[in-house]
């Protein structure tokens, strides 16, 4: 599977698109040049010609996609990773930190965190909700952004009362990625439950970024609350 993947990417190569991807991501990671509708078509013969089996191949197969040198072949590690649902239990915790950890930008954690960690908590609450208030104290700062993130997918089923926690306990950090996840979860939220959200975010405005206030309240704002 990960030779079919890397021959399929090779095939469509273009080396002046993955300077462009490249700089956009403003990584030296290498790209192939190989744009997202075109890697949609080798997932699908992926998906297509091969099989996973169980839980440990699907461990191998991951962790082996994700470790090749191209930032597609991680890609679709992920998307991989999101396919063969069954598998995604807490037994892979351990890979998807991994992925985080090592990944350590937003086009990684982002799907990371709401669709492999936000099914692991939503599968398994007890054990998730343990370990992601602990994430939320980590060093490494896309750990803790996961933390925010995770449930991002919930909608009305959303833990307000962790994600309220969550957002307090990283209030005063200076790092654009954390402030904007705040304001992100609590947008997405807003969607589900408005009022809790307005009480909320005026109640700690104070401590609070402008941005994640603006993000937070942004859809608050755009359907006539008083912000």
């Amino acid at each position: 599977m990960v030779a079919f993947v890397s021959s399929s990417l090779s095939d469509e190569a273009d080396a002046d698109r993955a300077v462009e991807m490249a700089a956009y991501m403003k990584t030296e990671m290498p790209f192939y040049g190989v744009n997202k509708p075109a890697r949609a078509d080798i997932f699908r013969g992926l998906k297509k010609a091969y099989v996973v089996s169980d839980g440990d191949a699907y461990g191998v197969l991951i962790r082996t996609l994700w470790d090749c040198e191209h930032r597609e072949e991680k890609y679709l590690a992920v998307d991989l990773a999101k396919h063969f649902k069954k598998f995604i239990t807490l037994e892979q915790l351990d890979l998807y930190e991994y992925m985080i950890r090592d990944g350590a930008w937003w086009d990684f954690v982002d799907d990371i965190a709401k669709n492999l960690i936000g099914k692991l908590l939503a599968d398994h609450p007890g054990e998730m909700k343990a370990t992601l208030r602990t994430w939320i104290h980590d060093d490494d700062m896309w750990i803790r952004r996961t933390a925010i993130l995770a449930q991002l997918a919930f909608k009305e089923d959303t833990d307000a009362a962790m994600l309220f926690e969550f957002a307090l306990a990283r209030a005063d950090e200076t790092e654009f990625f954390i402030r904007k996840a705040i304001g992100w979860a609590l947008r997405q939220y807003s969607y589900s439950d408005p009022d809790a959200v307005y009480h909320f975010a005026l109640e700690n405005k104070d401590v609070f970024s402008n941005l994640t206030f603006k993000e937070g309240t942004r859809i608050l704002k755009k359907n006539g609350w008083d912000i």
